[in-house]
């Protein structure tokens, strides 16, 4: 049902934590399953230097969370917003149907957080 890549970032998340002084934070959920992701950001010169997750959830809504923490450091802010759910399914090798809607929000808790930065560094 899983990939190897999904039981990997399940079994053995990355970047789990939060970061206190973090400059950027994302939280998203889904009623319909309850999943729960926080995304926090350190960022510098619009680089993202430092990503951690909190998630409450599935396996697949860890692995995800895992997952984008990957793809995003060290990345600037115009690529992180370039990172789709899809792509953070793709980059686990899928996720089966029926986990794509309820534990794939990966990317839109750190578009949450990115939007979050930008408006703290605009002081909005």
């Amino acid at each position: 049902m899983y990939t190897d890549k999904v039981m990997d970032h399940f079994t053995n998340p990355r970047n789990v934590g939060e970061i206190k002084e973090a400059n950027g934070v994302g939280e998203v959920g889904n009623a319909k399953c309850g999943d729960i992701m926080r995304i926090y950001l350190q960022v510098e010169d619009d680089i993202i230097k430092d990503v951690r997750f909190k998630t409450f959830g599935c396996g697949a809504a860890i692995a995800t969370s895992s997952m984008v923490t990957e793809l995003v450091k060290g990345k600037n802010l115009d690529e992180a917003l370039q990172i789709s759910n899809q792509a953070v399914a793709d980059a686990l090798g899928g996720l089966p149907p029926a986990k794509m809607h309820c534990s794939n929000l990966a990317a839109d808790a750190l578009h949450e957080a990115i939007k979050d930065y930008i408006r703290k560094k605009e002081g909005k």
